[in-house]
């Protein structure tokens, strides 16, 4: 019982933990900051296609992942539909838009459900060391995913405190599915797959709305390019160390 409670609340805290340098990112400019929402969405790109599309296809198959990634599209384009929506504008004076910022931190949190189940489902096996390695992997990679959750809000203007909070919010959520699925192992193996996929969608959605066109358009396209592959490339190479 000790291993589970420390594995969990450590996994989820590196959400804290990788938030807490984009506090320093007070003052960043117009060309930076598409420059770091490109990079954004280079990581959330890697996370979903190097990462939870392929392990939801080893847990299940095509159908199950296909199922899972549309019902991730579909809930975040509803989710958009009912938030107040205005489309990127294009020029020196843009304000960001309470939509990005929403979606962003929805499909962040999404995609650590499954993830917290994952976790919780590794530790119930019967597999003596499985938790330990899952919770280890998850946690690690939460560090540059609460440091990118913080830092988009922040560069939305949104307080650093707030952003801060919202982050660890994110990662307190992973807390509690990973206990919904220690205790409830039996019943959400199953589930795990669509949730994986389900989580893919919702992150690529949120990219090709939403972080692609705002650092579009605004003459950063080539820099803006250039940080999305270093992302990709980022992710890809956090990834690969932790197989």
């Amino acid at each position: 019982m000790n291993t589970i409670i420390i594995g969990s609340l450590a996994t989820s805290l590196c959400t804290t933990l990788g938030a807490l340098p984009a506090m320093l990112f007070t003052n960043v400019t117009h060309r930076g900051r598409d420059i770091l929402l490109a990079f954004t969405a280079g990581i959330m790109v890697s996370a979903s296609t190097y990462g939870l599309i392929p392990s939801a296809l080893k847990l299940s198959n095509l159908f199950v992942l296909a199922i899972g990634i549309l019902l991730g599209t579909i809930i975040l384009t509803l989710m958009e539909l009912f938030v107040p929506h205005k489309d990127p504008e294009h020029s020196k004076m843009k304000s960001p838009h309470a939509t990005s910022s929403f979606l962003f931190l929805s499909a962040m949190a999404l995609h650590n459900l499954p993830e917290g189940l994952s976790v919780g489902v590794s530790f119930g096996s019967s597999v003596h060391e499985l938790g330990a390695i899952v919770a280890l992997s998850i946690g690690l990679q939460n560090i540059p995913e609460g440091f990118l959750t913080a830092l988009f809000l922040i560069t939305h203007r949104m307080n650093k405190w707030l952003s801060l909070l919202l982050a660890t919010f994110t990662g307190m959520l992973e807390l509690l599915f990973c206990w919904i699925g220690y205790v409830f192992t039996g019943s959400f193996t199953g589930i795990v797959p669509y949730g994986l996929a389900f989580a893919a969608g919702a992150m690529l959605f949120v990219v090709y709305k939403e972080l692609i066109p705002e650092s579009h358009g605004d003459g950063n396209e080539r820099a803006s390019t250039f940080s999305f592959i270093i992302g990709l490339l980022t992710m890809i190479g956090i990834t690969h160390l932790l197989k």
